[in-house]
């Protein structure tokens, strides 16, 4: 058998992940013909086809599904060496792989500069998506750490809570809603909301609230983003349910209203979690105690 890289697997990997010779690509900062080469070089080194055209996207071979597997797991392995390795060095540096939820993205760079302040040496690699590909990168062993809202139950994960999450109905200052006092549910039911994507879990708290409400929900457009579903409030496209820790300066400077309806705000709590498997490496293990101990109090007091 002929040598393969590390590079050359982490690239099939993310091209497994995408679908796409391209979209791989773009993730990964290289050209296209870069990632052709490393896929044709690891299959010229085991002598198999992995993947195969399908369309303008790619399918794996059934040695490729194979490969997928144990390539994975192989992965995992090698970040938990290389935590058993950055035990013999402890904090002076090191690395962490970190995934966020969307939502957490208005929060969490504030963070990591106040760790990178008691901790300069600790170089981070951050992943933002929504929910369901987040989760994907926890159960692949590809993230050391994650924050979200909500702990998976499908996972064996340890998850902490390190701070509060409140959720809230907002609208555009003009909304017929903005002015009234004490709305319930059934007072909701007549307008149309703007929400995030399926997959999101903001979006999955939102429905289970309406489902307990027995409140229809009517969906006027789906975005995969909150500053995109904020402008579309701010321009009367609908209502809205979000984390006022993602919308506190348009409702300071009046762009957008908070609605006052009866149990709301909810008040959830935002999660750094780990599979209970995963050795976490000297600097996981700090920023996991950083947020515990410190992360609740510097976003109540973020301005």
């Amino acid at each position: 058998m002929r040598p393969y890289t590390f590079k050359q697997i982490q690239t099939f990997l993310e091209v497994a992940r995408q679908g796409s010779v391209s979209k791989a690509a773009e993730k990964l900062f290289v050209t296209q013909p870069a990632v052709s080469m490393q896929l044709r070089q690891l299959e010229e080194a085991f002598g198999l086809a992995l993947v195969e055209p399908m369309g303008r996207n790619i399918q794996l071979t059934a040695a490729g599904q194979v490969f997928l597997t144990h390539a994975t797991s192989a992965m995992g392995q090698f970040r938990d060496l290389e935590a058993l390795m950055a035990e013999h060095i402890g904090l002076k540096k090191g690395r962490m792989d970190l995934a966020v939820v969307s939502t957490a993205k208005y929060f969490v760079p504030m963070l990591l500069v106040r760790f990178n302040k008691q901790f300069t040496g600790i170089e981070v690699n951050l992943h933002i998506d929504n929910r369901e590909n987040v989760l994907g990168l926890l159960s692949r062993f590809e993230v050391d750490l994650v924050v979200m809202g909500r702990a998976p139950s499908h996972l064996d994960c340890v998850a902490k809570p390190f701070a509060t999450n409140p959720l809230a109905i907002v609208a555009a200052p003009d909304h017929p809603l903005a002015r009234r006092k004490n709305l319930n549910f059934e007072d909701l039911a007549a307008y149309q909301f703007v929400v995030r994507e399926e997959g999101s879990g903001t979006r999955a708290a939102m429905q289970r609230l309406f489902d307990e409400h027995q409140t229809p929900l009517h969906v006027a457009m789906s975005m995969p983003s909150n500053e995109t579903i904020k402008q579309a409030v701010m321009a009367g496209m609908g209502l809205s349910f979000l984390s006022l820790r993602t919308v506190r300066h348009e409702l300071a400077s009046g762009h957008l209203a908070l609605l006052d309806v009866a149990e709301l705000p909810q008040i959830n709590h935002w999660y750094v979690t780990h599979l209970k498997s995963k050795k976490l490496s000297p600097a996981a293990l700090a920023f996991k105690e950083f947020l515990i101990v410190q992360g609740g109090a510097l976003m109540d007091t973020w301005s």
